[in-house]
């Protein structure tokens, strides 16, 4: 029975690229209206799993998958789903802003364009996703100037802007600040900390100051086994695995 504060849960979900056995058995559920961050060392599988929400693992070769991934009630790996229904539902931002070579109004408004939205329709929506992205102050004058005039915290405020305007359910952020500098960083936290108002958001970092600082639930994972999901409060506390407590004292990482 799916958990009815669940935004998306999984349910033994196992992946393989080709014969390496990459997410193994994992159970986690992302609460709707939260920050859900997943931490652990490189290479444990956490992009992996973030990507299973989105099914971008399908692009690549030889990946298979068993168990289940529930948005709500339905298992987005089941034939009958359309996957371009569950990318415009599921948002994503890559650890290096990739804004596409148009203008900063044409990165925002090209999904839309795309789905057939109206014209009418358009501006309005592009003009609110830069605002919830906190970057209107900063473009409004100059919304037709190329999206590679900003600089690299602006431009990932734009890709988080274009992941709004289509008004997903979730919003999966795969390191988006391990490219920026400390200033930029934190405005993306707070605007992270902001938009948890409407939207899920689950959040790769290997910053587990950044995981403490604005994650409601953390979910802990090692050599593709959810190790431990919890209040982030509490697992930073007294977690509940040795192998939790010796990652965010710093024996390994």
């Amino acid at each position: 029975m799916v958990n009815k504060s669940a935004h998306i849960i999984t349910e033994d979900l196992n992946l393989w690229f080709g014969d390496n056995h990459v997410l193994k058995d994992v159970n986690i559920p992302v609460y709707d209206r939260n920050v859900t961050a997943l931490i652990g060392p490189s290479g444990c599988g956490k992009s992996t799993l973030l990507r299973c929400f989105n099914r971008m693992n399908d692009l690549i070769p030889e990946t298979r998958i068993t168990g289940k991934v529930m948005l709500y009630e339905e298992n987005i790996y089941s034939s009958r789903v359309d996957v371009t229904n569950v990318r415009t539902k599921v948002g994503m931002v890559f650890q290096k802003p990739n804004p596409f070579p148009k203008s900063i109004y044409k990165n925002v408004s090209y999904g839309l364009n795309v789905r057939g939205i109206a014209r009418s329709r358009i501006e309005e929506i592009v003009e609110k996703s830069l605002h919830d992205a906190w970057l209107w102050e900063e473009v409004k004058d100059r919304l037709h100037e190329s999206a590679f005039s900003l600089s690299g915290g602006q431009q990932q405020r734009l890709c988080i802007a274009r992941a709004l305007a289509n008004d997903p359910e979730i919003i999966l952020l795969d390191e988006p600040t391990s490219a920026l500098d400390p200033q930029s960083t934190a405005r993306i936290e707070e605007l992270c900390l902001a938009l948890k108002d409407q939207v899920t958001i689950l959040i790769v970092t290997h910053n587990i100051a950044q995981a403490g600082r604005i994650s409601d639930y953390t979910a802990f994972m090692y050599l593709g086994e959810m190790v431990e999901f919890g209040k982030t409060k509490q697992m930073f506390t007294v977690p509940k695995d040795k192998r939790t407590e010796a990652y965010l004292s710093g024996v390994f990482g």
